[in-house]
């Protein structure tokens, strides 16, 4: 059996902007042009077209897992239905070689008055079980959506969540030989989200070929060996996970690398301990640069903050003048920060610039780095308290 592999080999893909002929006045025009061998070829952009998806390349092989992150619009969707073969190419090849698991819009295929059970059997059917597999897999399928007491309930009559738990029950145990995800890491509460995260982590790291599309940045950091940022369909940036996330942080936060000033300069903000981090436990950053001009009471010269790429939001914020640290005079600094990890295992962005305190807002910035934190003494929530348990006495315990 050939290995099984993704190719996406300069693949381009348009699309029309509204209708394509909304008027004999076009129609008529677009007709002779056509009967004339003048027509643009499929390759070319004719008016009202436009590039969903440019000159995009490449592989993924066994054992790799490829993300792909971009803002809305940016043509992740496009690259995975090309990958699927919901759509053609404009341009350029891609090919698939083995058995695909697509766990895209997983609940789409359902048919409402038929029952769960019907549902499963219907969309395995689809998706290329055979009937002995997928009554091989019916009671792992059930239990892990978590609603076996509905399973012969008509899916109308579900909720939302339901066929999304359902959905990505079934598509999760195709046993595939390659994977393609397209943002289901969101499907259902909190607990079947962890589960279903789960069950992708076993799949990818199985070794096969996996292709991941995710706004969940520290899922992306986890999981992936390799990551591209896409934007208006172009590559914007390509590397490793920590690489190519702060990239694309840089380029969504309103272009925080570019925003210098005549009052003060950054460089480069280093991480100067070792990665990952464990829950708890401290990390080293230096932040170092030059003040041009003497700073007001109303400027804070280093602000630093701490975001979650789970969320988006900001976790940490303090500043020099906050710490009693006096940054506002001309001359060069090079100052060392120690913060304490008291967080969720997961990826977070350690930001640096120079504030206006009464606008809040940033007038000089060093680029963002990124640091990942693993598991450290096991809790739940969004703050680590380090807790430590002592067994003082014990109640009917036999003495020795």
């Amino acid at each position: 059996m050939r290995e099984s592999r993704l190719i996406f080999d300069r693949v381009w893909k348009k699309f029309h902007r509204g209708e394509i002929h909304d008027s004999l006045r076009d129609l008529i025009p677009a007709m002779a042009r056509k009967l004339t061998g003048r027509a643009p070829s499929k390759a070319e952009l004719q008016s009202g077209d436009f590039w969903a998806v440019r000159d995009l390349s490449f592989e993924v092989g066994p054992g790799q897992t490829l993300g792909i992150i971009g803002p809305n619009g940016s043509g992740k969707s496009t690259t995975l239905k090309l990958l699927t073969r919901i759509y053609e190419p404009s341009r350029g090849h891609c090919s698939i070689t083995g058995r695909v698991g697509a766990l895209i819009e997983v609940s789409a295929g359902f048919h409402g008055d038929l029952t769960g059970r019907e549902n499963v059997f219907l969309q395995g059917a689809i998706m290329g079980m055979r009937s002995k597999d997928i009554t091989r897999k019916f009671d792992e399928i059930v239990e892990f959506s978590g609603i076996s007491d509905f399973i012969d309930t008509q899916v109308k009559r579900y909720s939302s969540g339901m066929n999304a738990r359902l959905g990505f029950s079934i598509a999760a145990h195709l046993e595939p030989d390659v994977l393609i995800i397209d943002e289901v890491l969101a499907v259902g509460d909190m607990s079947f989200q962890e589960r279903a995260f789960g069950r992708i982590r076993e799949l990818a790291q199985s070794g096969i070929p996996v292709v991941m599309v995710s706004h969940q940045l520290d899922r992306i950091a986890e999981l992936c060996t390799d990551v591209i940022v896409l934007n208006r369909g172009e590559v914007m940036a390509r590397g490793t996970p920590s690489d190519a996330i702060s990239a694309y942080v840089q380029q969504h936060d309103a272009g925080r690398a570019a925003i210098v000033s005549d009052l003060i300069s950054f460089d480069p903000v280093e991480i100067v301990s070792d990665m990952p981090v464990r829950s708890g436990e401290t990390f080293d950053v230096r932040i170092s640069g030059r003040v041009m001009e003497p700073m007001g009471e109303t400027i804070e010269p280093l602000a630093i903050r701490v975001r979650s790429l789970r969320t988006g939001g900001i976790v940490y914020s303090s500043g020099s003048r906050r710490l009693s640290l006096d940054l506002g005079q001309p001359g060069p600094f090079d100052v060392h920060v120690t913060l304490q990890a008291n967080l969720p295992a997961g990826s977070y962005m350690v930001e640096v610039g120079a504030q206006d305190m009464l606008k809040r807002k940033d007038f000089a910035t060093a680029p963002s780095v990124m640091v990942r934190v693993s598991e450290g003494i096991g809790f739940k929530g969004s703050v680590q308290l380090n807790a430590d348990m002592k067994v003082l006495s014990r109640s009917g315990a036999s003495a020795h």
